[in-house]
């Protein structure tokens, strides 16, 4: 009669032995998916407030000399925006240490000087100068 207790007894440790095996195994698989999808995510954000500032500088430009626009974009992640030979560009650091480069293309010419960005919404004024041929990103704000 004893032998039912041993046999039940084996069984249920080699079932904790699986389960412990298995969550060695999959939560170091979690956590590096969970990191992926966030640094997925922050690019994707990346790129669409690179973009909402290209198309700006297009709309400007198609306006002419002294349009200006004024946009909101979200910033995920702490880094430099800055905009130059018909691109405007947001660096990403990614959560392994990596940078990458988020651009977006303009038609015409657009320029703005380096600026470093916390993550957090801001507005940015778009403006073609009269007696200029680049059109400008100036006054970058928190909101």
């Amino acid at each position: 009669m004893d032998n039912g207790g041993q046999v039940s007894l084996e069984y249920l440790l080699l079932i904790l032995v699986v389960i412990l095996v298995l969550g060695g195994v999959t939560i170091p698989l979690i956590g590096s998916s969970i990191e992926a999808s966030t640094d997925v995510s922050r690019a994707s954000d990346a790129k669409i407030a690179v973009q909402t500032l290209a198309d700006a500088a297009d709309i400007v430009y198609s306006n002419g000399p002294g349009a200006k626009r004024t946009v909101s974009f979200y910033i995920p992640v702490d880094g430099t925006l800055l905009a130059g030979n018909s691109r405007v560009i947001f660096t990403v650091t990614y959560t392994n240490g990596t940078r990458s480069n988020i651009t977006a293309s303009t038609q015409y010419n657009i320029t703005a000087s380096a600026t470093q960005l916390t993550r957090g919404w801001y507005t940015a004024v778009v403006y073609w100068p009269l007696n200029s041929s680049t059109v400008s990103v100036i006054n970058i704000t928190r909101k």
